[in-house]
């Protein structure tokens, strides 16, 4: 997921943990304490696709310090964990993951400008994919 003040993007990944794909952005709900309605959808789509775990960008600077937008990230995952306790849920350094999916989306002759949902959505999948193929790397 890519968590951002305004939407969350969301990807997910086939069973065997090879391609990532993109699922949905959900809009972030102003004045909603502890992301509810956010969590409420996140666990429709873990049941609706069988997930077995999370993965969480990881917003830092490019220097790898921590920001306002890591610590809203943080605050996520701890309500996910919190409502999911037997979900696994890891924080991932999601470093220029928005800007490497603007410029693939650009590449494809896709108007990033209007299609900030789809950006979203783009940059869980380009954080997700990273992560799988590290998983797969340390094999």
């Amino acid at each position: 997921m890519d968590v951002g003040t305004a939407r969350i993007g969301v990807a997910s990944c086939d069973p065997d943990g090879i391609l990532a794909t993109p699922v949905e952005t959900i809009k972030v709900t102003d004045g909603d304490p502890g992301w509810a309605s956010e969590l409420r959808r996140l666990a429709e789509l873990v049941e609706e696709y069988d997930a077995v775990g999370v993965v969480v960008g990881l917003p830092t600077s490019l220097k790898g310090r921590e920001t306002a937008s890591t610590a809203m990230a943080r605050s996520f995952a701890t309500a996910l964990t919190a409502g999911a306790p037997d979900l696994p849920v890891d924080l991932v350094d999601e470093r220029l993951t928005t800007v490497t999916a603007s410029s693939a989306l650009h590449g494809a002759g896709r108007n990033t400008r209007k299609q900030r949902d789809v950006i979203d959505q783009a940059a869980a999948v380009v954080l997700l994919q990273a992560w799988i193929d590290s998983r797969h790397a340390r094999r």
